[in-house]
Order: structure tokens, then C-alpha cells, then sequence
């Protein structure tokens, strides 16, 4: 297994003379989520509950902030999951192919039934896990973590096989995701101390890091034949 540094350099050697594409895809994906996930904020920060509220007041109240939270929900799974799946594929094939076409790729909503059918299937699984105890769900969300690479990746593979590929290539590797992600922290920190304005630049990089990592999952789950 590669080290963390391989990674990371990997990603840097990628995003080298990419770092505008990568930027101005990494806005335009903030942006989205913001527009699709703001409503429901928005509407609870207008429409605070008065303790003066009379019991009609607060079922009309209720029954609102339930439509907007509805919708937000919705507008979620089908704009943002495809989106997501987009996003985190346009640095795969900019470290992988050296398509440097992120923000069309982040556009990508192809075979768009199956990816948004298999990132619901992942929450539901994660949920579920996460019911019985909080630790388990953690450590499937990471089983389940390339399933939105391979969702793209193998167009050929069905929603629960895309999940079950990914339990398969997260045998043992686990916890070297978590490693790689908690190498960040530094930056994170830093990135906090700017207003969060450097996350346009650590999102691309940490993005096409998390690529090479599936990368090497990927060809090290080829190597042992892909047995499951």
C-alpha cells in the first residue's frame, strides 16, 4: 500500500497547471449545495418559534418547515448525489486519464438512475449500522466510500454490486482512508483560520488525493483477481 506522501503527491502532480479548473469546479459545486441545501436553513432562521405562538400558530409552523424540509430533502437526493458523484469523478479522471475537463465531468449525470439509487442505497445501509451503535456506522461509511467511484468507474455493474465492489476493496483498508483523511488536519485548521476560503484549494487537492487512494484499492483488488 502506498503512503499517505504517495498520494498527496500524486494529487499535486495532477492538479499541477490545474489548479484554476479545479478551483472554479470546486465553487461552482459549493455554490450548488449551497442553493439546494439553503431553503431549509433560510426558512428556519426567518420563522423562529415564538414562545408566544398559539397552537395554530405552531402546527401551521411545523406543517411548513415539513414542506420545505421535504423539498430540500428532494432536491438533494436528485441534484446533489448525481452532482457528487460528478464532482469526485472529474479529479479520478484528471489524476487517472489527465482529463483536465473537471467542471463538464462534475456535470456528468449518466446511467443517472443507477448512481442515485446506489448513494441512496449507502445512506440507508450507514444508517441502518449506525443505529445499532455509532462506531459500526463509521466503519461502514468507509466499506462503502469508493461506491461513488465505482458507481462511474464500472457503468456495467449494478447499484448493489457498485457497494458490494467497494466492501470488497475496503477489506483492510479502512482504516489507511481514515489516516489519509486525518493527514489533512493541518490544513483544515488553517483553512478555518481564512474564513474557509481555502477550502477551494484544499477541497480539489484532498478530492484528487481520495482519487489516487482508489486508484490503488482499485488495482490492488485487480491483482488479487477481484474475489469476493
Amino acid at each position: 500500500m502506498k503512503t499517505n506522501q504517495d498520494f498527496k503527491n500524486a494529487a499535486l502532480a495532477a492538479l499541477n497547471g490545474n489548479w484554476g479548473a479545479a478551483v472554479l469546479a470546486t465553487v461552482v459545486f459549493i455554490l450548488i449545495v449551497l442553493v439546494v441545501s439553503g431553503p431549509m436553513s433560510v426558512y428556519s432562521a426567518l420563522h423562529e418559534v415564538s414562545p408566544s405562538a398559539t397552537p395554530a400558530e405552531m402546527a401551521s409552523l411545523l406543517k411548513n418547515m415539513g414542506s420545505v424540509s421535504t423539498l430540500t430533502v428532494l432536491l438533494e437526493f436528485f441534484i446533489l448525489i448525481p452532482l457528487e458523484i460528478g464532482f469526485v469523478n472529474a479529479f479520478r479522471k484528471l489524476l487517472a486519464f489527465g482529463d483536465d475537463n473537471l467542471l463538464g465531468n462534475t456535470f456528468n449525470f449518466s446511467n443517472y438512475w443507477r448512481k442515485v439509487g446506489g448513494m441512496i442505497l449507502v445512506g440507508i445501509f450507514t444508517f441502518l449500522w449506525t443505529l445499532l451503535l455509532v462506531i459500526p456506522g463509521i466503519i461502514k461509511a468507509f466499506s462503502y466510500s469508493m461506491t461513488k467511484y465505482i458507481l462511474d468507474d464500472n457503468p456495467e455493474l449494478s447499484s448493489s454490486e457498485a457497494i458490494h465492489r467497494s466492501r470488497m476493496m475496503m477489506k483492510g483498508h479502512k482504516f489507511d482512508l481514515f489516516w489519509l483523511y486525518l493527514s489533512f488536519i493541518g490544513w483544515i485548521i488553517l483553512c478555518l483560520l481564512t474564513c474557509c476560503i481555502g477550502f477551494i484549494w484544499l477541497v480539489p487537492y484532498m478530492q484528487t488525493a481520495e482519487a489516487a487512494f482508489y486508484e490503488e484499492v482499485k488495482a490492488d483488488y485487480a491483482l488479487h483477481g477481484g474475489l469476493d
